[in-house]
């Protein structure tokens, strides 16, 4: 069994992926930069090793000092989590010539799916439904013009190596086209260091389906049923949850067998997600993506489906075989997801970053909170703004969403501000509610969102305006000159107790 492993990343997943390694023996050793001295997932693993300076491409980005990080503080293993080095082959081929195991799915199969293209013509070999679309190692106006006429607008410019929603463009007439191929590959070169993009139908007013995932070295492939994610700003999922609304069983079935022949196309072992794109009408799917790694909203299939998934990535890396069949997998009940991120979401969702003041997270029957930060430490500015996921569960779709709106109405974090209060709005929408949604649910329904202020609120906010002046209200002295009076004299009805 892996004795020691080294969880090469930080905030809410490096604490997610301690707390799974403990639950199964495992001594976790972080990694963190100057920045995160303080963090939460430092306090709580059992080594922490410090890799460089704030700039993630001086420390979480250098898989050197990962690897020797790990041999140093006798580590068998390593789990990359999600983002930074997660999807990059050349990851996870060092760690294995390193004579270290990998938990996630091999080098070659990252390699294959994080190149786009590649993966597209793989799923369509294996008869996985993908949007009619068009590739060219010479992407130019002169190769895909004739090719998008075929294909017929409106199209979508994809990078090769794309993630994020960078090096993407809608294009919706023959006019766009050119200035939309140049910007594309303009962005993807500066993105992903390399420039190539494709085309493909552009599926109008789409919900966005994925499968978990999971297959052993023995063979075995399963998925996990889908999950929801259609709630999305500018490309980035902000509300995630499971079952989808929009499945029926027949549909779940042949969408769930497109993920496990997606998985299986591709030599694919561990935990993965294949997400797809479901028309309007609900009718017609099609392949998006494989995701190689664990992924943020994973906690609604563990709530739903009763699994640890990341205790079983540490299983199926060290060389087990799956503990269930397809058959024995149910889904029982809904969950949901909500993305706290330190931003302004009333200014244009804004980072944010600062000390964190004080600190509530909310508890309650079927509430659950994956955070990474803590009271008194500071958000950084350095990296992704994320500072936890609240989830919810219930028997039904609508008792989880109640559930996670008196949540986020809890969620308490003074110091910087959150995206908690929009995302309570966006489930409290009507359109919510009736399950309507789709991934352009956010600018329909939201654009230049601002928070709606309560009665109680605008009293705390009034009584913060008077206090400062009556703290600097002149007296009289006993000389007869003014002088600020004291603070113990000017409290006025602010006591604790008593008739004041």
């Amino acid at each position: 069994m892996i004795q020691r492993v080294l969880i090469a990343n930080r905030g809410e997943i490096a604490v997610r992926i301690i707390r799974a390694a403990r639950s199964l023996g495992i001594s976790p050793v972080a990694v963190y930069s100057e920045a995160d001295s303080e963090a939460l997932h430092v306090r709580l693993a059992d080594e922490a090793v410090l890799l460089g300076p704030a700039a993630a491409a001086e420390s979480y980005l250098l898989i050197d000092k990962l690897i020797e990080a790990a041999k140093r503080t006798g580590c068998d293993a390593i789990h990359p989590g999600y983002g930074f080095l997660s999807e990059r082959a050349a990851f996870a081929k060092a760690v294995e010539e390193a004579g270290l195991v990998w938990v996630g799915p091999s080098a070659s199969a990252i390699e294959l799916l994080g190149d786009k293209v590649a993966s597209r013509r793989t799923m369509a070999e294996a008869g996985v439904p993908v949007t009619p679309g068009f590739d060219s190692d010479n992407p130019s106006l002169e190769t895909f013009l004739p090719e998008a006429g075929k294909i017929g607008y409106p199209l979508l410019i994809k990078a090769a190596a794309g993630g994020g929603g960078k090096g993407m463009r809608v294009v919706r007439e023959e006019s766009e086209l050119a200035e939309a191929i140049e910007g594309a590959m303009r962005e993807a070169q500066g993105a992903f260091g390399d420039s190539r993009v494709f085309i493909e139908k552009y599926v109008e007013k789409p919900r966005h389906v994925e499968f978990q995932i999971f297959a052993d070295s023995h063979g075995n492939v399963v998925h996990l049923f889908e999950r929801e994610c259609s709630i999305q700003r500018r490309h980035q999922k902000v509300i995630e949850e499971t079952p989808s609304v929009a499945l029926t069983p027949e549909l779940r079935k042949k969408m769930g067998d497109a993920a496990v022949e997606a998985a299986r196309a591709s030599g694919y072992v561990n935990a993965g997600t294949v997400e797809f794109l479901l028309d309007e009408a609900g009718e017609n799917f099609y392949f998006l993506e494989v995701n190689t790694r664990i992924q943020v909203e994973h906690p609604v299939t563990e709530e739903v489906v009763g699994v640890d998934l990341v205790a079983e990535q540490f299983r199926i890396a060290d060389g087990g075989t799956l503990p269930w069949t397809q058959e024995d997998l149910r889904q029982r009940g809904h969950a949901i997801q909500a993305r706290i991120y330190a931003e302004d979401p009333a200014n244009g969702f804004l980072p944010a970053a600062g000390p964190l003041l004080h600190l509530e997270e909310p508890v309650g029957p079927g509430i659950r909170v994956d955070s990474g930060v803590q009271e008194g430490v500071a958000v950084p500015v350095h990296y992704d703004p994320i500072m936890a996921k609240v989830i919810a569960y219930g028997p039904d779709r609508e008792s989880a969403r109640l559930r996670l709106i008196h949540a986020l109405e809890h969620y308490v974090a003074l110091g910087v501000p959150t995206s908690a209060p929009f995302l309570r709005d966006v489930l409290a929408h009507d359109a919510f509610r009736d399950g309507q949604t789709f991934t352009d649910f956010i600018p329909t329904h939201f654009e230049g969102w601002k928070p709606e202020l309560d009665g109680i609120k605008e009293i705390a906010l009034g009584a913060a305006t008077i206090l400062p002046e009556k703290k600097q209200a002149a007296v009289m002295g006993e000389d007869g000159t003014a002088e600020l009076a004291s603070p113990w004299s000017t409290l006025g009805n602010w006591r604790i107790g008593g008739d004041q």
